[in-house]
């Protein structure tokens, strides 16, 4: 398997920056095998290009916009595509948001869950060590001309964990359209917001504008990880992009397989927030 485009950029304001790589993923509808593959070759090759961070897309095993596929290719949170992922961390030594699963809600015993049964939308963080640092499943469940709300169980925790210097957290795709939960993470400390997504054509403009307008209005840094390819009625638009603090695109793809990768750092969301300090004005 291989990955067809490489991007790069550069951001270094100094200090202890952090290289983060978008596995913007050919995702075929149903071949679990093939793509938790280039999964893994991305995650192996992200490595090789020095990142410290690599994330994937939404449901990047299963496909999306495969919905009568969900219930046969559900698995445990301590699956075979979560397990394969962690030890990837591990052996490379670098950390993964594998992002996402349906996961088996009634299966999963290691960790806590916001049903007894019924299926989720379920992203996991792991360090370069391979441990566990966040579990995140998506909170909006998308129902337009979408079969997901019907599906899925939404999710509860909102969780954030330390990787490097940053305090990372994760939402999914839908869930850009709501600025509640971002604001929640800022709260929290958030400095990076992971966003996993299978986003279709034709709504290029809402996926770009949303994405920038959680980095400004939050001045964090926000990496959309989408995938690549088409199903039965959608086509997945790519675009994978990294925001600064400003809402400037520091890293970006087109809609074929890429592995987009660029220098983050910490500091600059500190310089940003108190060259102007927007967030505290709020008065919500």
């Amino acid at each position: 398997m291989t990955i067809d485009t490489d991007t790069d950029a550069a951001d270094t304001d100094g200090g202890d920056s952090l290289t983060l790589a978008l596995a913007q993923l050919r995702v075929e509808a149903g071949a679990v095998e093939a793509n938790v593959d280039r999964a893994l070759e991305a995650v192996s090759r992200a490595a090789d290009r020095g990142a410290d961070l690599v994330a994937l897309p939404e449901l990047f095993n299963v496909g999306y916009f495969a919905f009568d596929l969900y219930a046969r290719n559900a698995e445990p949170f301590g699956g075979e595509t979560f397990t394969r992922l962690r030890d990837a961390a591990a052996d490379h030594g670098i950390a993964v948001l594998a992002g996402s699963i349906v996961e088996d809600l009634a299966a999963t015993d290691a960790v806590e869950t916001p049903a007894d049964e019924g299926l989720a939308n379920t992203a996991a963080l792991f360090d370069a060590d391979g441990e566990r640092r966040l579990v995140y499943r998506k909170h909006h469940l998308f129902g337009y001309e979408s079969a997901e709300s019907h599906l899925l169980v939404a999710g509860e925790r909102l969780e954030t964990a330390t990787i490097g210097d940053f305090t990372v957290g994760v939402t999914t795709c839908y869930d850009l359209r709501f600025p509640e939960l971002y604001r929640r993470l800022v709260d929290d400390g958030v400095d990076l917001v992971l966003v996993p997504s299978a986003w279709p054509y034709p709504r290029i403009e809402h996926w770009q504008t949303l994405s920038r307008a959680r980095a400004i209005e939050n001045q964090a840094y926000v990496a959309t990880i989408n995938g690549a390819g088409e199903f039965d009625d959608a086509t997945l638009l790519g675009r994978s992009s990294v925001y600064d603090p400003w809402g400037v695109s520091l890293a970006s793809s087109g809609d074929e397989p890429a592995l987009v990768t660029t220098e983050i750092d910490p500091g600059t969301v500190a310089d940003v927030r108190d060259e102007f300090p927007a967030l505290q004005d709020r008065r919500l």
